[in-house]
């Protein structure tokens, strides 16, 4: 059984927050992808739409989503459930950086407001990975 230890994790950054994966192919998971996400004060995500559905626990702060156009406050407890070919769009209104738990299945692509398509690095399959 694979044990990520905080050192084991790799740090991204995209869109002004950071992404920090504990479970990923290239770290022994088959299916699932976690990570921690980091979102600052003031910063927001550009909405996107999702390939495969995403489950977000507020860990800490505050975040406003949109799910399909629909916005939401959510706060630490919290879970947004979003949807196979949702659009998703979040941002950081407080003064603390806002912390959660994501969980999603391997392969997950969004598609941006531009078209483009990007698959993050910390849910690609293994092959995909790349260097660490």
């Amino acid at each position: 059984m694979p044990v990520i230890r905080p050192s084991d994790t790799v740090t991204h950054e995209m869109h002004g927050a950071r992404f920090v994966s504990h479970a990923t192919p290239g770290q022994g998971s088959g299916e699932l992808c976690a990570w921690r996400g980091e979102i600052p004060p003031g910063t927001r995500a550009p909405v996107h739409r999702v390939s495969r559905e995403e489950v977000l626990h507020v860990l800490a702060g505050t975040l406003e989503v949109t799910l399909d156009g629909e916005p939401a406050t959510v706060t630490a407890g919290d879970t947004v459930i979003v949807n196979a070919g949702c659009a998703f769009g979040a941002a950081n209104p407080a003064a603390e950086t806002a912390v959660t738990w994501v969980t999603t299945s391997v392969g997950l692509e969004a598609e941006l407001p531009d078209g483009s398509r990007i698959t993050p690095p910390w849910t690609r399959a293994a092959a995909d990975e790349g260097p660490r």
